[in-house]
């Protein structure tokens, strides 16, 4: 009798035994599969924006700003231009590229005192801009202006050899008010490549800050890296006219002129320079 409930005891023991390992099994099975991979984002996913060191570095250092950054002195930047500088295609005036240039400095050189004025209007040309130049720009007393030009003369079709005398005298009225300078050139953008003057606005521009020792921010040349390097479709950087900057677009130029200004105004003054005669 006794040998028939432990047998039975043993029968039911194993019965639960093999319908818990059972159970068990496949849960640690389950554990072990590898889960299935994210799907891959979509073409219309924000692409990141990458600048690198080499693409924005200016070709000259900024040795008055960098004397006012070592000094913990307050610095004043007025972006002057155009309607890519006030910020037409972007969403709101804070998502203009001098609205996020502050950010961006702010964050480079926290504790620095360091404001940006927007002084773009859209649809001046070089001639505009001089035009008020006294009044919108060295009224303010700034540090540093970043010049933005070009633009609005490409896409009237105007004769270049005049912005030469234009941008010089410029320079020089803004030289005499005490400011550094960084000339911006027009963007890569569908209705500006589509003119045949346009590689010859770049140029000329490029030739007069060498003539005048002034730094230039190289945006047409920046933004064809997009295009052709990095293989952004025109519709992820240029709002839907064609012409004109987007929310992105404004960000990432913000970003490499960011990177350029800290880079030109902590270089180490011997490597600016260059070799010295005789050496």
């Amino acid at each position: 009798m006794h040998s028939q409930v432990f047998l039975r005891r043993g029968v039911l023991l194993g019965v639960v035994t093999t319908a818990a390992l059972a159970a068990l099994l496949p849960a640690r099975a389950q554990v072990g599969e590898p889960k299935p991979a994210p799907a891959p984002q979509t073409s219309s996913a924000t692409p990141a924006c990458a600048v690198s060191a080499a693409q924005v570095r200016l070709n000259q250092p900024l040795p008055r700003l960098a004397r006012r950054l070592a000094n913990g002195m307050p610095i004043k930047i007025v972006a002057l231009g155009s309607s890519s500088t006030s910020g037409a295609g972007a969403s709101s005036s804070a998502a203009s590229y001098p609205s996020r240039l502050a950010e961006e400095l702010v964050r480079r050189f926290p504790g620095h005192d360091i404001t940006v004025l927007n002084r773009g209007v859209n649809g001046d040309d070089a001639n505009a801009m001089l035009a008020r130049l006294d009044t919108a720009v060295i009224a303010e007393k700034p540090n540093l202006v970043l010049w933005q030009l070009g633009t609005n003369s490409v896409m009237r079709d105007k004769a270049l050899p005049q912005h030469a005398a234009l941008i010089h005298e410029g320079l020089a009225r803004m030289k005499a008010a005490g400011a550094e300078v960084v000339l911006i050139d027009p963007q890569y953008a569908t209705r500006v490549i589509a003119k045949p003057n346009v590689e010859e606005m770049v140029a000329l521009i490029a030739t007069a800050a060498k003539a005048e020792h002034v730094p230039l921010f190289h945006r047409f040349d920046l933004m064809r890296h997009w295009y052709e390097i990095e293989h952004l479709p025109f519709e992820a950087f240029v709002s839907p006219d064609g012409l004109h900057m987007n929310d992105w677009s404004y960000v990432c130029l913000a970003k490499g002129l960011a990177l350029a200004i800290a880079e030109a105004a902590t270089r180490p003054m011997a490597t600016a320079a260059g070799p010295q005669p005789g050496r």
